[in-house]
């Protein structure tokens, strides 16, 4: 049997090793973390709804009117009117015939790819995927081929090679440890020529990107004939919790009936879909929040490049600071964290062997103030 001791300490004598931190209250850009008061950088609440109140009364009236527990999968009793409304509202906002509720992204990733893809077929997946896409590629028991990051030539070199073969070419909108968006228009193309589906995870680009937060195809102006099967989560920029696949009638009726953590898996709370439904009104409604978020990452980024500090090529509130060495970077961090600043240390096996980094997020909720609060102690610390 593995030594888990041994392993344990390993991590620990890298700066691998995580920590959970206990949060008391809600969540917002102050935070209370093991009893302190922390100016937050670090959550993926892009828009600042997670505590809302009307989407902490839709829950509430959820709960009265449903109660808690779906008590079943959707095929067996568990889907509510409440989650079929969210689907079709979330169809309509996509502009898509269908889309489907998963309980969580990963399950939904994995879902998705191991009911399109079996033995015999391949898998094309950019190197930056998030794990729940290549976890998919390996559950499906295709054959996974990775091409660089971002590079379409790379890809269609790969394509061309195995030209006889059933593919699916899948990405991230925009990746979640460097806050780029994938280049999806040139992935579109190619795609097209080899006349293969493509299928993006957008789920930090829902919500942040496109007039409307229709994310990365409304950002690139596209449609279901280019990206046909388009992934979103509900608990990033929508603030609440679950995830979704819009597409076609025939790609959703064929996930009901193939998609196993969709099948096997008890339906999300109903009073959680009336939550959604919430947010997806205020996402759209509230375009300041999207306003908000630009200016704050343009001043933030502005400001880091005076500071001399190595910024990655992002537009989205997802701003990395490369650091390079894990333990340098974990020191950065702790030492934010004697501040009331909440920065997360980013290391291997998250990102590539010396690449650790301090994965700053932003919120609408943030001010310019809590900016220059973050960027004057960074000059302290780094």
């Amino acid at each position: 049997m593995k030594d888990l001791a041994a392993e344990l300490k390993r991590l620990q004598d890298e700066h691998l090793y995580r920590r959970r931190r206990i949060i008391d209250g809600p969540q917002g850009v102050h935070l209370n973390v093991n009893g302190q008061q922390m100016l937050s950088f670090c959550s993926n609440d892009y828009l600042g709804l997670a505590n809302h109140p009307e989407m902490a009364k839709a829950m509430q009236d959820g709960a009265a009117r449903w109660g808690v527990g779906s008590g079943a999968s959707h095929l067996v009793n568990g889907h509510s009117s409440a989650h079929h409304a969210l689907e079709e509202e979330l169809a309509a906002f996509t502009g898509r015939p269908r889309a489907l509720l998963f309980s969580t992204g990963y399950m939904a990733n994995m879902g998705i790819i191991a009911a399109l893809c079996g033995r015999g077929d391949f898998v094309f997946e950019d190197r930056l995927n998030h794990a729940s896409l290549l976890d998919g590629g390996l559950l499906s028991q295709a054959r996974m081929q990775r091409f660089s990051h971002g590079d379409t030539d790379a890809l269609a070199q790969k394509l061309a090679a195995h030209a006889d073969s059933e593919k699916l070419v899948v990405t991230d909108g925009v990746f979640s440890m460097d806050g780029d968006i994938a280049p999806l228009p040139e992935l579109t193309a190619v795609a097209k020529q080899h006349k293969i589906w493509l299928m993006v995870d957008d789920a930090h680009g829902f919500g942040v990107l496109g007039k409307n937060g229709g994310g990365c195809v409304e950002h690139f102006a596209l449609g279901m004939n280019d990206v046909p099967i388009l992934v979103g989560t509900l608990g990033k920029a929508f603030g609440s919790f679950g995830a979704f696949v819009a597409g076609s009638e025939e790609l959703i009726e064929y996930l009901i009936q193939k998609a196993r953590p969709y099948i096997y898996t008890t339906a999300l709370p109903p009073a959680v879909a009336e939550a959604s439904r919430t947010s997806l009104k205020l996402l759209q409604t509230e375009n300041w929040r999207r306003e908000k978020l630009q200016t704050l990452i343009k001043h933030f980024r502005h400001g880091a490049n005076e500071l001399g500090l190595q910024l990655m090529d992002s537009e989205t509130p997802i701003q990395p600071l490369l650091i390079g060495d894990n333990n340098k970077a974990m020191a950065i961090s702790e030492k934010l964290l004697q501040q009331d600043i909440l920065i997360s240390a980013i290391r291997p096996p998250t990102v590539a062997e010396g690449t650790a980094r301090l994965r700053v997020t932003f919120s609408a909720e943030h001010t310019e103030e809590n900016v220059n609060r973050l960027l004057n102690t960074l000059e302290q610390v780094t």
